[in-house]
C-alpha cells in the first residue's frame, strides 16, 4: 500500500514540476500569489460576493485589475461565478472546494502575520 502511495506522489511530482514555465500548476501558483489572487479568495473565504461588493471589500483594486484575476481563478476553477439575467445582469462569486481548500493556508498565514505584527505609530 505504501508504495503505491509513493508511486502516485512520484507520478504527480513529474507531472507536475512548478519549477519549470511550461507546467499547468505554475499557472495556478501564480494566479493564486499574484498581487490580487491571494485577496480575492480571502474576500471570498466567509461569503459570496457580487462583483462591486468583492472590490469594495479590496480596497486599492482596479476594476480592470480584478475582472482579469477573477477570470484567471474561475478558468482555474477556484472560483465559480453565477450571472443572474437580470437588467442590468447580476454577477456573484464564490469559492470552488479547490478555492476553500487553497485559500485556507493562506487565510492562516494571513491571521499569523496580523497576529504578530507590532502595531505602528500613526503618521
Amino acid at each position: 500500500m505504501t508504495g503505491s502511495v509513493q508511486y502516485r506522489q512520484a507520478e504527480a511530482v513529474k507531472r507536475y514540476d512548478v519549477f519549470h514555465t511550461g507546467c499547468p500548476a505554475r499557472d495556478v501558483v501564480d494566479h493564486v500569489t499574484s498581487k490580487w489572487g491571494a485577496w480575492v479568495l480571502i474576500s471570498l473565504r466567509s461569503n459570496d460576493l457580487r462583483f462591486y461588493e468583492l472590490r469594495e471589500s479590496i480596497q486599492g483594486v482596479s476594476e480592470k485589475m480584478l475582472a482579469q484575476t477573477l477570470r484567471a481563478m474561475v478558468q482555474d476553477d477556484l472560483v465559480w461565478r453565477e450571472v443572474e439575467p437580470t437588467t442590468p445582469p447580476q454577477v456573484t462569486y464564490g469559492l470552488t472546494e479547490f478555492g476553500r481548500d487553497v485559500s485556507e493556508p493562506l487565510t492562516e498565514l494571513f491571521d499569523r502575520i496580523t497576529r504578530q505584527l507590532s502595531p505602528r505609530s500613526a503618521g
